[in-house]
């Protein structure tokens, strides 16, 4: 039980512990303006390898947009409501990831570590949420391992570029 207008008891406690790990902190500026500079990058780019791969064997090149817009509107099968809706999921999860990587990379071999983060990534989209999905678990699966080394490596290289400039 708690007085009148005061927290709960043992809150105060909790919000010290919560402030002393640094939980709830503000990212420094300069760390999100490089996570937002590589996050659009890393989006722009992901895509790449398997947009070349389904053009040079004439494969639809937009399954991989489809299948995220899915994800989000199940019924829906309009292709460019679905489009749309991925477009905004992944620069949504570009930029998330971006600003967890500029966060924890290393200042030293960013490109290499941002493709390790990014493989991990991939484990857990591919590997774990998306082998549940049927739309996502149809998709070449190599094509969106490759893309999400393509994002990470972007990061890691707008990182670098941004950080010794």
């Amino acid at each position: 039980m708690h007085g009148a207008g005061g927290p709960p008891q043992g809150v105060g406690r909790a919000r010290a512990r919560c402030n002393d790990a640094r939980v709830g902190r503000r990212m420094p500026s300069g760390v999100a303006r490089d996570a937002l500079a590589a996050g659009l990058a890393g989006a722009a780019c992901s895509a790449l390898p398997s947009t070349a791969w389904a053009l040079l064997r004439g494969d639809d090149v937009l399954e991989g947009a489809r299948a995220v817009g899915v994800m989000v509107l199940p019924h829906e099968r309009r292709t460019p409501v679905l489009l749309i809706t991925a477009g905004t999921v992944h620069l949504g999860i570009s930029l998330a990831w971006s600003a967890v990587i500029a966060a924890v990379l290393p200042r030293r071999a960013e490109p290499g570590w941002g493709v390790a983060g990014a493989l991990a990534i991939a484990a857990l989209d591919l590997a774990v949420i998306g082998r549940r999905i049927p739309a996502i678990r149809a998709l070449p699966q190599g094509r969106q391992w490759a893309d999400h080394v393509a994002y990470g490596l972007t990061v890691g290289l707008v990182l670098r570029a941004r950080r010794s400039g």
